[in-house]
């Protein structure tokens, strides 16, 4: 496989930055319209949105790399769990006879560095070792998984 040549996507990586930090000062206004009641920046945390401009980034390197666009998946991403149900995550990439090429799931750090780093971390962790017991136990079908739209 071809080497990824960054000088190429460096202003979709400024954008995604930029995205990232505007969007995140948003979202606390935002959610003092929608009348929520998170607790200090806990509103820039749970409203999303965040980490768009690296989906869009990740989307705009697998189709130059060749990946077919109907093969990403970017909603309701649904893949069964061994451990839970099912997780939604935040990029897939798929063939064309819907076997699983790539599940991905993007996760900030800003702030309280400590403990939010112990915390994203047990999430990857268990995030990956969740999905990976589940193909080692063969309990994943991705033609059967409720929400995703493939």
């Amino acid at each position: 496989m071809a080497e990824i040549d960054i000088s190429k996507y460096r202003k979709k990586i400024s954008y995604a930055v930029t995205l990232f930090w505007h969007t995140r000062e948003r979202q606390p206004g935002d959610q003092k319209d929608r009348r929520t009641s998170d607790q200090g920046n806990r509103g820039a945390v749970t409203g999303g949105k965040q980490l768009d401009g690296f989906i869009e980034l990740l989307t705009e390197i697998a189709i130059d790399y060749g990946i077919p666009e109907e093969y990403i998946h970017l909603k309701s991403n649904y893949l069964p769990g061994y451990f839970r149900p099912s997780k939604n995550w935040d990029f897939l990439i798929t063939t064309p006879t819907n076997e699983l090429v790539c599940a991905i799931e993007l996760k900030s750090q800003v702030g309280s560095f400590g403990n939010n780093f112990n915390n994203r971390t047990e999430e990857s962790l268990g995030s990956a070792l969740d999905l990976s017991t589940s193909l080692e136990e063969k309990s994943f079908f991705l033609r059967s998984c409720p929400g995703l739209d493939i």
